[in-house]
């Protein structure tokens, strides 16, 4: 635990409920700016729902993570923890995608200007007969014209755009369902048309290069717990995890060194008292914190909002079944599967992790049943897997995983800043205009920090009257383009 900053600096003090990506960079941000940060977390470890833990010798993550190329914020996030180094980013975009009998197949980007780097990918896609694969590019060049940030593109699911743009049940999918359901966490059919849009055309559409994967060669809790404790210790951060924060006061504070308007963080036997407050907690806390209900957003958002689990099957072989660093696959439960042997620490055999999303049934079911169907269709798609020893196997739920990304969501999902004067909000759920992603709580975390800086900007200064990103403290990542 990082010692507290020394009292009675009379520097502005903000109190930082929650120690995901999200809390993290604000807290980075702000102290970089000159404010005395106490962060808050409620668990052991910082990372929030990407880092790890120790099972049988391995570390296992507690969820699979990859990012793309055009996710600037969370890149910068990295860089900024000097950690980039222990993360891999392809040189152009290729997903093998496997199926159960058939060929392999690949989506793999042209080194030609968008979106002419997709045509060959598209048109040669095998799951798709070639009358489907034209109807598809087609599709796809339309979706590019879809404003992300038009309402009307909020009342409609992805899935009857896609109807109405001719693609039926086994192009959606074999395609749009194959990043979507990873992205958005939920099927087209239930999607929202915004969201959808903005993955597809930001991620694939606007830069040829935008969707190249990237993702950590070593177990998420280096990068999200260890590097950032050593991040935030040597800002000046306060970090006390397996703090759970129980409510969010507001008093009055007298003394030699302030008098005023001020917070206080309740725990279970003492209180922190702050000037600020950044809460980056999930929504159903960061609604029942915001004393009467202070936020932009419709009373009851955050219980409207919802929730979309992810189930995480982790196999280990005793010998190699695939020579991916990571698949998909059309056709099978499996969804998506990665490699990680080397990142786990496993000496021998090959270690899977089958990440399921938008897993509503399978959250609910026993860890026995979802082996049972993920196990056999590994072995559908993996020819070597039917050879070879199951040595262990286990499941990992996250029933909250990501806010429900339908039609309507952006109304629900508040802006930083909240009716409270001080109290600001961070969180992937949050008004990014990005899906629940570590690209969006990263966002999030510097549109909340922006948000107390500019309030504190002295009137007649000159700052914060310009763009959002001006009042960002010098050396700190600004992303333009936040909605």
């Amino acid at each position: 635990m990082t010692r507290p900053a020394p009292a009675g600096s009379g520097r502005t003090r903000v109190g930082v409920v929650g120690g995901g990506l999200a809390g993290i960079t604000a807290a980075l941000d702000l102290a970089a700016a000159g404010r005395e940060v106490v962060l808050l977390e409620s668990r052991p470890w910082l990372g929030g729902l990407a880092s790890s833990f120790r099972r049988g010798g391995l570390t296992v993550d507690t969820g699979q993570h990859v990012f793309l190329r055009c996710c600037t914020a969370y890149r910068g996030f990295l860089d900024r923890l000097g950690v980039t180094g222990l993360t891999t980013l392809q040189p152009r975009l290729d997903i093998p995608v496997l199926t159960p009998g058939g060929r392999p197949a690949r989506l793999r980007r042209d080194r030609l200007p968008a979106p002419l780097h997709l045509a060959r990918a598209l048109l040669g896609y095998g799951p798709l007969t070639r009358p489907e694969r034209l109807s598809a590019a087609r599709a796809v060049r339309a979706l590019g014209r879809v404003d992300p940030a038009d309402p009307a593109a909020d009342t409609i699911t992805f899935g009857a755009w896609l109807t109405a743009h001719g693609q039926g049940p086994r192009a959606v999918a074999a395609l749009f369902d194959l990043i979507g359901v990873a992205t958005l966490n939920l099927p087209a059919e239930e999607a929202t048309l915004s969201l959808a849009a903005k993955v597809f055309r930001t991620g694939l559409l606007e830069d040829a290069a935008g969707a190249d994967l990237g993702w950590s060669l070593v177990p998420l809790g280096r990068l999200h717990s260890e590097a950032t404790a050593a991040a935030l210790a040597a800002a000046g951060v306060t970090v006390r995890t397996s703090a759970r924060v129980r409510g969010v006061e507001r008093g009055r504070e007298h003394g030699p060194e302030r008098s005023g308007e001020e917070w206080r963080l309740v725990l279970d036997t003492e209180s922190i008292p702050v000037d600020e407050v950044v809460l980056a907690v999930p929504p159903p806390a960061a609604e029942a914190f915001l004393p009467g209900g202070g936020s932009h957003a419709p009373a009851g958002w955050s219980q409207r909002l919802g929730a979309s689990p992810i189930v995480n099957v982790h196999v280990r072989y005793d010998r190699q079944v695939t020579e991916h660093a990571f698949f998909a696959t059309v056709g099978s439960p499996v969804q998506w599967a990665f490699d990680r042997t080397a990142g786990s620490g496993a000496q021998t055999g090959q270690y899977l992790a089958v990440s399921l999303s938008a897993a509503g049934r399978q959250v609910d079911e026993r860890a026995a049943d979802v082996q049972a169907e993920v196990l056999p269709a590994l072995a559908a798609v993996l020819p070597a897997a039917r050879a070879a020893t199951v040595l262990d196997s286990w499941v990992t739920r996250e029933r909250t995983a990501t806010f429900r990304a339908v039609p309507g969501t952006a109304a629900l999902r508040p802006p930083a800043r909240t009716g409270m004067p001080g109290v600001v909000l961070a969180g992937a759920w949050t008004a990014t205009g990005w899906p629940a992603t570590m690209e969006g709580a990263v966002r999030s975390g510097h549109a909340a920090a922006q948000a107390l800086l500019r309030a504190r900007t002295p009137a007649g200064s000159g700052a914060g009257s310009g763009p959002a990103e001006s009042s960002a403290p010098a050396g700190v990542p600004v992303e333009r383009g936040i909605a």
